[in-house]
């Protein structure tokens, strides 16, 4: 089977050769290619964005490619190979950084040392998630993290006034909203760490500071483990919790009987589609106790193999700009990790979109307090190392003592081949 590394390595190789007969683009042309995730239905905009591009740097062509989410790892990695990496990338979560671990990005550090203003546009915790071994391979195009809905009618049956405020409280108000199958009173999406929160507010570490170290395999997360496997058991936690990934919790959020959902921003516009009981006055935005919340932002790129970087940078810097940002972000209703851009886009949500507005000033806050954003080259092949074992915890497969130490040899063979 062919990994991604080996990919890469021939890339270059693949790089070299396509620079000898190259057919020639028209003379005086300079062309660039613009990959995104899963933005179809930005048609408009984007070529919007390419067309003014275009029109002000004469000579100049982009090509915009889009691909779906399963799609995209395996046309970027063919890519890769030939030699014809898109010159600006758009990807989700940490993908981004394995592709900094295993040379397909440009630093993107010069750049910002040669033009600080730009770099300053971009909310500084955001920006982080990219950074890799010190070095910065990406930037924020639209932001995104972890936050707590409510379903206030359930909370007020159940007698709860607001809410909770430990990891105590989740479960005790969870159980109170629980009624046999019918009813939950928690649910969370897992993908991407998105969980983490749940350990972070117990003081539970995945890894030592360093990154080299497994650190979970502790009394305390044994015991937290348990107590989650036990609320999971007695439906408290939606079983959906560990077992969906977005329709399913969303959707089931939707219906109206779960009391809580942890879940990243977009997922009110997936779940407020699916339930007509989804009201201002019904619905509960909060952060999860502790503030701790796991990012799952889209972010730019230069491939490092780009024959005009140059341009490639211009064009970066032009679609996060203000002008290009805020026509994203109201479009959307998403912020976009420039500064400027979110304050202006929250100030007009304010007046006309209330709950939007609450729940995106929470993307904002607190932005200090992100968690399960560790920056792994190998974040994918972690993942699978840690998380089977404990959605064995989860689901009552295993005991949590005995799948945690078997998620430690698992991360800990995964740690030692970064």
């Amino acid at each position: 089977m062919i990994i991604r590394r080996t990919l890469l390595k021939t890339a270059a190789a693949a790089t070299a050769s396509s620079l000898i007969g190259a057919p020639a683009i028209a003379q005086g042309t300079k062309k660039i290619s613009f990959l995104t995730w899963n933005l179809i239905d930005q048609k408009e905009l984007i070529e919007g964005w390419i067309n003014r591009f275009q029109s002000t740097r004469p000579g100049v062509e982009v090509e915009w490619l889009d691909k779906k989410g399963p799609e995209f790892s395996p046309f970027y990695q063919t890519q890769l190979t030939a030699g014809t990496a898109p010159d600006v990338i758009n990807t989700q979560g940490a993908l981004g950084l394995e592709y900094a671990a295993q040379g397909a990005l440009m630093d993107l550090s010069p750049l910002f040392a040669r033009e600080a203003a730009v770099k300053s546009r971009y909310d500084a915790n955001y920006l982080g998630n990219w950074m890799y071994e010190g070095k910065n391979y990406m930037v924020p195009f639209y932001i995104t993290k972890t936050l707590l809905f409510y379903n206030k009618p359930m909370f007020t049956k159940a007698g709860l006034s607001g809410p909770p405020k430990n990891f105590d409280e989740i479960l005790a108000f969870a159980q109170k909203m629980t009624s046999g199958d019918a009813s939950s009173g928690f649910m969370t999406l897992n993908f991407d760490w998105l969980y983490w929160p749940l350990l972070a507010m117990n003081d539970v570490q995945l890894v030592t500071p360093d990154l080299k170290k497994t650190a979970f395999n502790t009394p305390r997360a044994i015991e937290v483990f348990d107590r989650l496997a036990k609320a999971t058991s007695s439906n408290a936690i939606n079983k959906i919790s560990w077992t969906g990934r977005w329709v399913e919790p969303n959707g089931a959020f939707g219906a109206g009987n779960i009391g809580m959902l942890h879940a990243h921003s977009p997922a009110y516009f997936f779940f407020k589609g699916q339930g007509s009981w989804v009201t201002p006055e019904s619905l509960g935005v909060a952060h999860m106790p502790g503030n701790h919340a796991t990012p799952n932002s889209h972010g730019l790129g230069i491939s490092k193999s780009s024959k005009q970087p140059e341009l490639a940078w211009d064009f970066l810097k032009f679609i996060t700009d203000q002008g290009q940002a805020s026509e994203l972000g109201m479009r959307r209703k998403l912020l976009t990790g420039n500064v400027g851009v979110d304050r202006a886009t929250l100030a007009m949500l304010q007046k006309d979109d209330p709950v939007v507005h609450t729940i995106l000033s929470t993307q904002l806050e607190h932005t200090d307090k992100m968690t399960g954003n560790w920056r792994f080259g190998n974040d994918s092949r972690l993942k699978e190392a840690f998380w089977p074992e404990v959605q064995n915890v989860l689901l009552g497969r295993k005991d949590a003592k005995t799948a945690l130490a078997d998620a430690d040899r698992r991360m800990t063979r995964e740690l030692g081949r970064s």
